[in-house]
């Protein structure tokens, strides 16, 4: 589980998160939703350390996050809106080994992570191709293979479809919907809910720093708060 309990975040004065308390249970697949600068980024970036928050606690599976930064970035992956911030090699395949590989497990483990991770976002047998000569969307799904390999117990993406076309798209939805149903947490970022909606169990909306709505996705009043529905 994920949670944060009274959360407020201020950059250069100006408050970011406003005492947010928010929790996510063990398979729970959240879309979490607001326009740009509601602070829907800054949030998910306090779960596994890259923020630190100003007042308030985070916790991960019942440890707070400041007490063992590695293991909430363990259990916690991150997906970035932007993917070229997540790359730490030259090719595909030594990018998404790299995580498995500071895990310390066998070879084999890391080549059957790698290799599956690569398959599901429709990547497979391109290990050794240069990052740069990949296109935006596929650094996009790049980034996702990385997060997927590394197995985390909660993985977030932010705004992880712009730039995907549609296989691509239906790819990794298909992928993350079997990981929430084998039991890991997923959470999406999103100001968008064309692609999410119909898979989320949990649908929360934050606006100027605070949660305004909280439920199941079909029950959530969308008017007014700068989301766009699917409908």
């Amino acid at each position: 589980m994920i949670e944060t309990r009274d959360l407020t975040h201020e950059y250069d004065g100006t408050r970011a998160l406003d005492r947010v308390s928010l929790s996510v249970a063990d398979g729970e697949f959240l879309v979490l939703a607001g326009p740009n600068g509601s602070g829907k980024s800054t949030l998910v970036r306090h779960w596994n350390g890259l923020i630190e928050p100003d007042r308030g606690e985070v916790l991960v599976d019942g440890r707070r996050v400041d007490e063992d930064l590695v293991a909430a970035r363990t259990k916690v992956g991150m997906v970035f809106q932007n993917p070229r911030d997540g790359f730490v090699a030259a090719t595909v395949g030594a990018d998404v080994a790299f995580g498995p590989e500071n895990l310390g497990l066998a070879r084999s483990e890391i080549e059957r992570r790698v290799d599956e991770a690569l398959e599901a976002v429709g990547l497979g047998g391109r290990g050794d191709d240069r990052i740069e000569t990949l296109s935006g969307g596929e650094q996009e799904r790049l980034a996702i293979a990385g997060a997927l390999a590394m197995a985390p117990a909660h993985l977030v993406l932010d705004e992880p479809f712009t730039g995907l076309d549609e296989p691509a798209r239906r790819a990794v939805l298909g992928r993350l919907e079997a990981l929430s149903v084998a039991g890991t947490s997923v959470i999406v970022v999103t100001h968008d809910l064309r692609d999410v909606r119909d898979l989320a169990d949990r649908l929360v909306v934050l606006s100027a720093g605070r949660v305004v709505r909280d439920g199941p996705p079909e029950s959530v009043d969308l008017a007014g708060l700068g989301v766009r529905s699917p409908c």
